[in-house]
């Protein structure tokens, strides 16, 4: 009997799940240090007068900043529209057999890639220095007509997107596996279908993390539109202290709604990632295969 006691008790002192777990002293110790730390920055900021909280609170939410605010957001999404369209079809070029359409697709997104953004919107902006007319056959319009702020802007954020997008986009198309495609085109579908119905869902686990990364850096790039006079946030703002002379609070006016939509973009994005790789968890490599092919292949027979 006490062979046997001794048996149990060897076997306690082996189970894992009864070993003892150090108390985290040194990890505690870093969580008071940084929390004190944060703590008393933030509280150095609450009261330091030349912050100007009350002018903060005051403009939060001003005519002129909240207009600024709807510019910003609706450059965002008119350029990200655009360069998502065309970044897909700047990808779908450089991929392409091909030569020409390769080579120029190539050379678009080296130039507008190669450029700063800042540039690349004086430029278009100035547009008129070098065609004061644009003609197309035997229509012919003034450049300071059809190139104002708001399409220098657009064009501008737009194009320099497009390149971004088209590498990231042409990233995630190689990250599916070639035999997706060749058993597509086995079934019968032709390779505009087959791009459409298999590359492109399987694609977007990979494209959609720097997509979002790219839509929060929109978001902060439409500030370079103020120095063409476009009225978006930060121009709103500068316009304010350039009669109040209060430029750090209002500064603080943007940094605090760029913080407010950056973080919502945050949580979207982070649901969208969660919804395209909610078929990953807790599964092996060769489970994730094995579920790829199958929906290709029921995709396959429903649309011979």
């Amino acid at each position: 009997m006490s062979g046997s006691a001794s048996t149990q008790s060897d076997d306690r002192l082996r189970d894992v799940k009864l070993a003892h777990v150090p108390f985290p002293v040194t990890r505690l110790a870093l969580w008071i240090f940084t929390l004190s730390v944060a703590f008393g920055f933030a509280y150095i900021v609450a009261i330091n007068p030349n912050f100007g909280w009350p002018v903060v609170a005051q403009y939060l939410f001003d005519p002129t900043v909240m207009q600024g605010l709807w510019v910003t957001l609706g450059l965002t999404v008119v350029a990200m529209i655009i360069g998502v369209v065309l970044g897909l079809v700047l990808a779908i070029a450089r991929m392409s057999n091909d030569r020409l359409a390769s080579s120029l697709a190539s050379l678009f997104i080296w130039f507008f890639r190669g450029t700063p953004l800042l540039v690349q919107l004086i430029f278009w902006y100035n547009m008129s220095t070098l065609f004061p007319r644009i003609s197309i056959g035997i229509a012919s319009w003034d450049t300071n007509d059809l190139i104002t702020p708001l399409t220098a802007a657009i064009v501008g954020l737009a194009l320099n997107e497009a390149a971004y997008m088209a590498e990231i986009i042409r990233g995630g198309l190689l990250s599916v596996d070639k035999g997706q495609a060749e058993t597509a085109e086995a079934f019968g579908m032709n390779r505009a279908r087959a791009l459409w119905r298999i590359i492109i869902p399987q694609a977007m686990k990979s494209i959609v993390p720097p997509t979002g990364n790219q839509l929060i850096s929109m978001i902060k790039a439409t500030s370079l539109v103020s120095v063409i006079a476009m009225a978006d946030l930060l121009y709103s703002v500068q316009s304010i202290y350039n009669r109040t002379f209060e430029i750090i609070p209002m500064l603080l006016v943007a940094v605090l709604w760029y913080l407010f939509i950056t973080s919502i973009l945050n949580i979207g994005q982070g649901a969208i990632e969660r919804y395209y790789n909610r078929g990953d968890r807790g599964s092996t490599p060769a489970d994730r295969t094995k579920e790829n092919a199958t929906p290709m292949v029921g995709a396959a027979h429903e649309h011979v």
